[in-house]
Order: structure tokens, then sequence, then C-alpha cells
């Protein structure tokens, strides 16, 4: 039989390239030095260039996230300006730079210039990057950085061609060869004065095109002080907190971001089978000299883009896999694709709990990426977002409060951005929908730059693009029918009506400008200096205005939020202190003033607590404030400014359903753990690892909760108006009652054991809807996307509004459909009561109305039990043997 010979591809001769590169700078030994993963990812990317101060601020708030000994930040298309070069030397060389650990060392310079950079580069600039004077100027930066060189250059004409010649790369398309030459060559210096040597002395931070890479141990803000990043502008910008999860864990070389060629990655988490993915890469001659989880990552993604020239859609389904039903849920041609994906790197993904950001530059095609990806099982927090008009803007964060915190800090600069996003939203790993990743691409449109939010499978995440943006700068003017308006408000402010004069402003809002709603709002600030009666009433319409959802007409909610949210600030802020001499229900606490708490004084009810300046956790809490408030006699709590502070209402103790927390801002991790019998109100979007180990009380959420949401909750009635993220109500039991307005993205109540939700136990009512940019309620494309639903619960239900019948039982482990029943319904009736009261969804109207009809309760939920609680209480023949004799004994 003759052999047939296939001439070798581009990729191989890269491969084999790199084993010759292999043989004459032979890779170490792996250390085995490991801590665990649990770190703070933060970027954006920006259709106008922004300075290096903005990752300062969501990069500090994460500080509990990291440890100081590790932070790093990488930035991808610069200002030419910034640099000092021409755009056409920005766009055609390398940024090659150098980071000398031992700053009083000058030889390493100039053995790192002989060795590797004189005899192949032609250098079109060359400086050190410029430092504050001294580390130490900088509080909580202990060790000093390193000092960086900066080279813009290209492989010499005469190197190149040798380099191509003896590797056969003449038939890679432009560049690529040269590519792969910078790759090569950072390897060798990386193994000459990094990997090999006990005493570490210079090593790549990063070789791209317009792009950069610095890191230091110390906090990841720290590195834009210490180099002096504040006003150097660039399209893209990441930060991570933390040393890295393997290899030298406390050294800058070891900090992240890492780079593969032309682009620069951050990760959360760490991989269960990190020697799979080494072996992987080094069946192709990549090695880790780094031995860090993170630089295996990037050193896949360069091996599928750069070497591969695998679109990015292949190089996400290589490293998160699609898989169960989502993978049957694929167009044939796309699991044919997938397979063929699967059956070639599976042994290379990444396993674990991981969320990967990058930074990167497409010289080939002119455009800048922000990129994130989560896996698979989505076992680390994740949070995207959006912001479109004169300028757009996207985000991904560990955290919302860290995207709240960068739009804050751009705003106070550039009133062109809203502080709040237009979307925000969690990714599926692996999944149908969205494949668990979106791209915000920036590239050129007309004389500027335009960005768009894609999926994995390039579907455009829009914004409503008739509304219009607000300029805050505008001075407020008097409104001609002003006294009108004032004459038709003024009365429902008096009687206390604010239910009514919210209602009353809705019939404004969709036909009033900007100026006129934030004309309205001032009068109703003023309301309130000198009458707490008022002060109520107009707290609870803003509140309203705030959680709600409404028409708004040719005004972008966001901006209505924004305003509505700054009445809401004067008022509290306007609140007397607890040393003041007046009268009233309302005191106002802070940071600075936080040694003045005492007890509720004859009249005062309410203690409103500005948590800004708090310290996210520990003694110098705003959770700490609270429990002591508490047990001085303050039992109703507004609490405000929140920028990521965790465990709120934690450490009452039991038995407190005499007390109320309203919460606004951006709430951190925790919220309402371990509660017994409060009420806890936030308006707005929640966090991670909310309602943990709920005894019992009231849980209300006017947004989207995050991950492992209501873990081993033992009770409560919990409501929530949007979406819960990965895994919530897992190992719940006793007796929780949970109402989801949107779903969740997987494994929701796994493990449940709430037993029988007509006797006492829990249950989830997941009605799969969602609220349109005009606050129409409107049904998601099915209740629940994923698998794994009710996943090995052994009591309790879940009543899911579906319809359609879009759930089978594929997406069920452990769980079976059975009839919806009268009594069923009569149970969760109550509850979808008080969320029709709450968060304005209507049961007949939008609930129990299928296009356009009205359904009976029956035609319209489906009751998912768990099997193991049908067969102990007989309800179906079908049983385990084991089982049915147990019953029978």
């Amino acid at each position: 039989m003759r052999t047939i010979k296939h001439a070798p591809s581009g990729a191989d001769r890269i491969l084999a390239s790199r084993r010759r590169l292999l043989q004459a700078y032979p890779p170490p030994t792996d250390p085995k030095v490991e801590e665990e993963g649990g770190c703070g990812v933060t970027g954006f990317a920006c259709s106008i260039p922004v300075g290096g101060k903005h990752i300062f601020e969501p990069s500090r708030q994460m500080h509990n996230r990291g440890n100081g000994k590790g932070g790093g930040i990488a930035a991808v298309g610069f200002v030419p300006e910034a640099l000092g070069v021409s755009r056409e030397i920005l766009n055609t060389h390398y940024m090659l730079q150098v980071a000398l650990i031992d700053p009083e060392d000058r030889s390493v310079t100039k053995a790192v210039e002989e060795q590797f950079i004189l005899p192949y580069l032609d250098i079109a600039r060359s400086e050190k990057i410029p430092t504050v004077d001294d580390y130490r100027d900088i509080p909580g930066l202990d060790v000093q950085p390193p000092d960086v060189m900066r080279y813009f250059v290209r492989v010499k004409p005469d190197v190149l061609r040798d380099f191509t010649a003896q590797n056969h790369l003449e038939a890679l398309r432009q560049g690529r060869a040269e590519d792969e030459f910078m790759s090569q060559n950072a390897f060798r210096l990386n193994s000459r004065f990094y990997s090999t040597l006990g005493d570490k002395k210079a090593f790549v931070m990063s070789h791209g095109k317009n792009m950069m890479i610095l890191k230091i141990v110390g906090y990841a803000e720290l590195v834009a002080s210490y180099y002096r990043l504040e006003d150097f502008k660039s399209h893209i910008w990441i930060a991570h907190q933390r040393y890295p999860t393997k290899g030298r864990v406390w050294h800058p070389g070891g900090a992240h971001p890492f780079s593969g060629m032309h682009e620069a990655l951050v990760h959360n988490g760490d991989f269960a089978n990190y020697h799979s993915v080494c072996e992987y890469l080094k069946q192709r001659n990549f090695y880790p000299l780094f031995h860090t989880d993170t630089e295996s990552s990037v050193l896949m993604l360069d091996l599928l883009n750069r070497v591969y020239e695998y679109p990015l859609e292949y190089i996400i389904e290589a490293m998160a896999p699609t898989t169960e039903s989502d993978f049957d849920q694929l167009p044939p041609d796309k699991q044919k694709l997938y397979r063929a994906i699967q059956a070639a790197h599976i042994h290379g993904s990444p396993d674990g709990p991981w969320f990967f950001i990058i930074a990167r530059n497409d010289p080939y095609k002119n455009l800048f990426q922000l990129i994130g990806i989560t896996d698979t099982a989505m076992l680390r927090p994740q949070v995207f977002a959006l912001q479109d008009g004169e300028i757009q803007i996207g985000l991904v964060c560990s955290e919302k409060q860290a995207i709240d915190a960068t739009l804050d800090s751009l705003s106070k600069e550039d009133p062109r951005f809203c502080p709040v996003c237009d979307k925000y939203w969690n990714a599926r790993g692996g999944s149908h929908t969205d494949g668990g990743a979106f791209v915000f691409t920036v590239k050129p449109d007309g004389d500027g730059m335009r960005l768009i939010c894609t999926d994995k499978f390039g579907h455009e995440k829009r914004v409503e693009n008739h509304q219009k943006s607000w300029d805050p700068t505008v001075n407020l003017t008097l409104q001609p029918d002003g006294a009108d308006i004032l004459k038709t408000l003024g009365p429902y402010v008096n009687e206390g009506r604010s239910l009514a004069l919210f209602h009353q402003l809705l019939q404004g809002i969709p036909g009033w400008d900007y100026n006129t709603l934030r004309w309205i709002c001032d009068q109703l600030v003023r309301m309130t200096l000198t009458d707490d009666a008022a002060k109520s009433t107009v707290i609870e319409t803003l509140t309203l205005l705030n959680d709600r959802r409404y028409p708004t007409g040719d005004k972008k909610r966001a901006w209505i939020l924004w305003i509505v949210r700054g009445s809401l600030r004067e008022i509290f802020g306007k609140i007397p202190g607890l040393n003041d001499g007046t009268g009233g229900r309302y005191r106002y606490i802070d940071f600075n003033t936080r040694h003045h708490l005492r007890e509720p004084r004859a009249g005062e009810q309410i203690l409103v607590v500005y948590t800004r300046e708090f310290e996210p956790e520990g003694d110098d809490c705003d959770a700490r404030l609270l429990c002591e408030a508490y047990r001085k006699g303050w039992k109703r709590f507004i609490v405000y400014g929140y920028r990521g502070q965790r465990f709120t209402g934690n450490g009452f103790g039991p038995d407190t359903r005499d007390v109320r927390i309203d919460v606004y801002g951006s709430s951190g991790d925790y919220l309402a753990s371990g509660i017994d019998g409060m009420e806890i109100v936030v308006h707005g979007n929640a966090q991670d690892q909310l309602g943990q180990i709920m005894k019992e009380g009231k849980l209300v959420v006017f947004g989207d909760v995050g991950q492992t949401f209501m873990y081993g909750a033992k009770g409560g009635d919990v409501y929530v108006m949007g979406n819960a993220a990965g895994r919530p109500l897992i190992n719940a039991v006793g007796h929780p009652r949970v109402v989801i307005n949107g779903t969740a993205l997987d494994y929701l109540a796994e493990s449940f054991m709430a037993g029988d939700p007509h006797h006492g136990g829990g249950f989830v009512v997941l009605n799969g809807m969602a609220f349109d940019n005009q606050g129409k309620v409107n049904a998601l494309p099915t209740p629940y996307p994923g698998s794994n639903l009710f996943s090995l619960a052994s009591g309790g239900a879940i009543f899911a509004r579906d319809p359609c019948c879009h759930l089978n039982a594929d997406q069920l482990n452990g769980g079976e459909f059975a009839e919806f029943t009268d009594a069923d319904w009569n149970l969760i009736l109550p509850y979808l009561t008080e969320n029709e009261r709450l968060f304005g969804i209507s049961i007949e109207s939008d609930l129990l109305t299928v296009s356009g009809q009205k359904k009976k309760p029956a035609d319209v939920y489906r009751k998912i039990r768990a099997v193991q609680l049908a067969v102990l209480t007989g309800v179906q023949e079908k049983t385990v043997p084991a089982l049915k004799m147990a019953v029978d004994i």
C-alpha cells in the first residue's frame, strides 16, 4: 500500500522550529508550589482612549480578593503621543518590555541587550519606563518594583530572512514569521535570565504590538501609581489582584497578566488538570517557564490563535467545551464541528474553576478586543456590562461593584460616561446560548473608533439606539409649567401617598426631557428638608422610580436612574447627625462619625448609614456598625453609598423579625447570609453568596443576584426581580420559599432538601420573565436554558412558568415532571401576589396571559418534584425496590 504524505502546514513548521529552540534552551523542572485561587480581575474596553487611573479604583475596591503580594495591569491600543512615537511605529513595531528585577545591577541591562536585542532587532526607540523617584513614597508598596526597559523593535531583515529559511516558514502569511521569531527570542531571554537562575535577574513583561504588561509585588493599582500611568491613555485596560495559584507565587514574574504574543491574560481560579494542560503544550513544543496555570492559559491561547489560526469561536470552544443538553441544542453542523474540536483539544482544556479576561490586539485586522471567558461549570464569579451612546464602553469584572467604580471614575473626568450601565449580565459557560464568552471589539469607524459587543457565536448584544443620552453639565433651569406640575404633585406629598405620586410621575416621564425630570426631582428634594412625613413619602416615591421598570420614552433608563439616585443621595446626606440637636425620625452616621453611635432617643426610628468610606470587611466595616447599632436599640436602617462592602445583615443573632435594612448602591457578597427573621431590601442588583444559610426572614432584590445564592439556606421568603447566576439554592433545606422572576444559569436547587412543600417544605417559583427597555414584561425563550435543573434533589419542588413546555426531562437530574394541581396554585398564589406588589409583575396580565390569551394556572405552570420524594410519599407507582421496601417496613 502506498503511503500518502501530506505537506507540512505552517503550524507544523512553527512547532518544528520550536523543537530546535528547546534543544538549545532546555526548560527547567516545574516547581511544586501551589496556592488556592480566589483573585480579583477587572477590565474595560472603550471607543476612546482613557487614562490608566481609571483602573485604579476598581482594583483598589477588590483588595479583599487580593493580598498585596502580586498585582498587574495590561493595556492595549495606545495614543502614540503618550509613547513618543509615530502612529506608524506604534502599529508596525513590537513593544518589547523587559523587567530588570534588581534596579541597581546595571550590568543586566547591558547583557540583555548584547545577547538578545542588539544582534537581532532594529530599535526605533528605547527608554526606561518612567517611575516615581522612591517607591516608598507610595503607601502600601513594600517591595521595589522592577525597572522596565521599553524597546520599539522590528526583527532585522537578514535575521528574519535566515530564521524563515532555516525553519521553512516562507509560506506563512505576512508578519507571522516575525511574530514567531519574537516569541522564541522572548523564550530565550526568559530562559537565560529568569527560569534557569536561582537569583532571577530579568524577564520579558510583554512583546506584542501596541500592548504592554506591567506587574509588581503589590496591589494592582500601585502599578499605575509607580509607573506614572494615571494619564497614560489606552483603549483597553485589564488588572489582576493576587499572586498566581502555582509557581513562584510571590514574585513580579509570577504575577498576572501573562503575555502570549499580542494578547495579555488575567485569570481568577485554578486548574485541576494543570499537569495535563502543560503536557498538551509540551507535546507542541510550548513550555511554561514561570510555571503558573495562568501562563499555561495564555500559551494555549497563543497556540490556538497564532499557530493554528483558529477563529475566536473555535478557540473558546477548545478552552471551554460545550457539553450535555447545551451541546444537544446546537445545530447539527455545529455539533459536528465542535466534536472535532473537542476530540483534538479536550485533554488541553483547562478543568476546574476559572475565568479569563483577555486584552488583545489583532494587528492584522486592525482592531482591539477585550474578551471574557468563563469555565463550563461557571465556578468563578463574573459580570459583564455595556454602555452605548456617543462613547461606547464594555466592562467585565469579578464583581459588579468594580464595574460601577470604573464608571464612577470615568464620569468624573468625562460627563459623556454615565455612572450606570445600560446593561449588566452574566455569561453561561459552555452554553448554546452565549457560549460563556463575550467580546468587546474596538475598531475604526469613520474618523474615530467604535465598540461592539458579541458573544462566542458572533451575535451582537445591543442597546436601544433611539434613546438619547444626557449631558449632566447642563445647568438646571426653571420649567415654564413648573407651577402647574408642583400643584399636581404637591397634594400627594402632603397626604403621604407615595404610590399614587409614583404613578403620577410615570404618566409624565415618557414625554419629559431630562431637564424637566431633574427639576421635578430637585423640587421633591426641597420638600423633604423640614418635614419628616414628606421625607418618607419622597424617599418611597424615588425608591419606586429606582426599583420599578416603566416606559422612559426617548430617555435612557441609566441616566434616569442616575438622576433619581442622585436625589436620594441628596436627601440622605442632609439628614441630621446623631449629635444634631433637632428632633425627627431620621438620624445620619458615616465612617467619620461612627464613634458617635448611641441608643435611639424619643421619636428616632431610622438610622441612615453612609457606607462609602467603611472597609469592605473586618473591624472597620459597616456590617459591624449595624450590629452594634442593633444592640443599642436601632431596628430600622437605610444604608447607602455601597462600593462592594460585604456581610450586610450578618451577625445580628436570632429572632430579628423587627429589623429592616434598605440597601442602596453596589452592595457586596454575603448580604443577608445567616439572617433569622429580619427583612432586607436591595434596591438594585446584588452580588454573590446572598442569603447563605439563611434561617428565616425576607429578602427582596430589585435586580439580579450572583453566584451561589442561598447556598445551604434553611428558610425565609425571597423575591428576585431578575436572574440568578450560577448554582442558586444548592443544598438548601427546610422551608425556603423563593420567587425568581427571570431565570437561573445552571444547577438551580441542586441537592435541594426542603421536604414536602405542602407540609411546610420549601419551593422555588421560576417565572422565566424579563422586562424590555420600556418596562414591559415578556417571556424569555425558555424559563431555564441549561441542564442540571433540580439536580439530585430529595425534597421540595420547582414551579416553572412554562406554557410552551420548553423544559424537558433531559434537563433534569434526579427530578421529574408532575401534575400541577389546584393545591399547588393555592400554595404559590400568595407569593405571586406579594411578587406583584413588589415588582409590578401582574398575575393576570403578565403571568397567566400567553400570546394575548388568559390561561388557567395548570396550563401555564409546570411542577418539578424530586423522584425520591415521590417514592417515599407513595405518589407514584414506579418505585425503586429498596426504597419501596423501606416504606413498607
